[in-house]
């Protein structure tokens, strides 16, 4: 049975939906969406977190035109889970009451349902709006990962001994600051392979030993670091670019950039074969330098760090707050690249967007890198986001053995957010 030190469940903002009779939800909700859009509510009947082996999860789901409850509609609906099991149907929808879609699971892990509204002529109807991504879990606490490699701590030894051969050397411009109390600055600092590069700001008044630093990490793609993720008001705050490449070039050079060199940076297998060659060696080598770079400032209070990022900048801080031991708070949301190796080895729900598995790879997987995690962590992920799959969340939160809230949020994916969706958390404190 899972007994986290604490599981809550927020309140739903609108009441709750009724398996029977009348249906108040949406009634007393405001039209908030554009006239004649089609959107999903969905939740279960009871906490997603808290369900037990073999119970039934009975999902209600609605559909809505214009935010109201929409009748006489045709959807489609599918279930996976990390069982390996699929089942699917059709149903016509009431305006009067949810649809309830019932399944349960056995085995450690999450159910995903997918429910998806249909045209006229029996098609999908395109869009993230158009369907409800939601799930529900058993017996998380016993959601593991796969052994890793046994020469892991060695491997980072070596790989920290490698950039302590190049020196920290950093080269700053002054560019224009979004505030007129902080200075900006582009940053480039020396590292194994492509430099770090990123905006490094801070305030112009700032004074020795007086501020707490922050790390900014962005997502996956090819993009200019973010002169405003690092705004620097109250912190030595820096925000880079995951490749090493240049920030404030126009849009069409870093397309040009995911398009050529950089095109699936990561994931094709040939890309992982040796774990010191991997792409990945390098993101890892430029998240340390970074912080390197901030420990380095004089204006640095010596005492506090906070790494934070979404998707691979979740991934990219999973790796900072492992690999260096400084910092004292992680923040992540929607972490990417957890338990890649279960993903691959088991008969779990896959990632819809990972690296193709390799050895190489577990040197590199958040859930391995999570046990040398030091600082407290927080982290927000969507029960129906299967870019970054739930399973690979709580088994992050699994092996972390430092005080750590996970929130995870109903009918959320990675890229779309249901409105009003519930947000259910469990946290320990060790």
């Amino acid at each position: 049975m899972f007994t986290p030190n604490r599981i809550t469940a927020s309140p739903i903002r609108v009441p709750r939906l009724l398996a029977a009779g009348a249906f108040l939800l949406f009634a007393l909700l405001p039209a908030v969406l554009r006239a004649g859009e089609i959107s999903f509510y969905g939740e279960t009947e009871k906490n997603p977190l808290a369900y037990e082996p073999g119970e039934e999860i009975v999902f209600n789901v609605q559909l809505l035109d214009d935010g109201v409850p929409c009748g006489g509609k045709t959807v489609r609906w599918l279930r996976t889970g990390d069982d390996g099991k699929t089942e699917e149907g059709e149903a016509v929808t009431d305006a009067d009451r949810p649809l309830a879609i019932r399944t349960s699971i056995e085995t450690p892990g999450f159910v995903w349902l997918k429910v998806i509204a249909l045209d006229e002529a029996g098609n999908n109807i395109p869009g993230e709006n158009h369907e409800f991504n939601g799930g529900a879990g058993v017996l998380l606490d016993r959601l593991g990962s796969a052994p890793e490699p046994d020469d892991f701590d060695a491997f980072w030894a070596r790989q920290k001994e490698r950039l302590a051969e190049v020196p920290l050397k950093a080269h700053l411009t002054e560019v224009d600051s979004p505030d007129k109390n902080v200075k900006c600055y582009d940053l480039r600092v020396d590292c194994v392979g492509a430099p770090v590069s990123g905006y490094f700001c801070l305030p112009a008044e700032a004074k020795e030993k007086s501020l707490p630093a922050l790390l900014v990490l962005q997502g996956y793609g090819v993009a200019s670091a973010s002169k405003e993720a690092a705004a620097g008001k109250t912190h030595l705050a820096l925000c880079i670019n995951a490749h090493g490449i240049e920030n404030g070039r126009d849009a069409e050079f870093y397309k040009n950039l995911f398009d050529t060199t950089l095109k699936s940076y990561g994931l094709p297998s040939a890309s992982n074969t040796d774990p010191e060659t991997s792409y990945w060696n390098g993101v890892a080598m430029r998240v340390m330098r970074a912080l390197e770079f901030l420990k380095s400032r004089p204006e640095w209070d010596g005492k506090h760090i906070t790494v934070t990022g979404g998707s691979q900048g979740g991934f990219q801080s999973i790796l900072a707050a492992a690999l260096d031991g400084d910092v004292t708070a992680c923040h992540l949301n929607v972490p990417w690249f957890c338990d890649v190796s279960g993903t691959a080895l088991q008969a779990r729900n896959h990632s819809i967007f990972r690296p193709e598995w390799t050895e190489a790879l577990a040197y590199y997987d958040g859930v391995n890198h999570a046990k040398r995690i030091k600082c407290p962590v927080t982290i927000s992920a969507g029960l129906g986001d299967y870019v970054c799959p739930p399973s690979g969340v709580m088994t992050l939160y699994n092996n972390l053995n430092v005080p750590v809230k996970l929130t995870f949020i109903q009918g959320n994916t990675h890229g779309h957010t249901m409105k009003n969706g519930g947000k259910y958390s469990i946290e320990k404190n060790q």
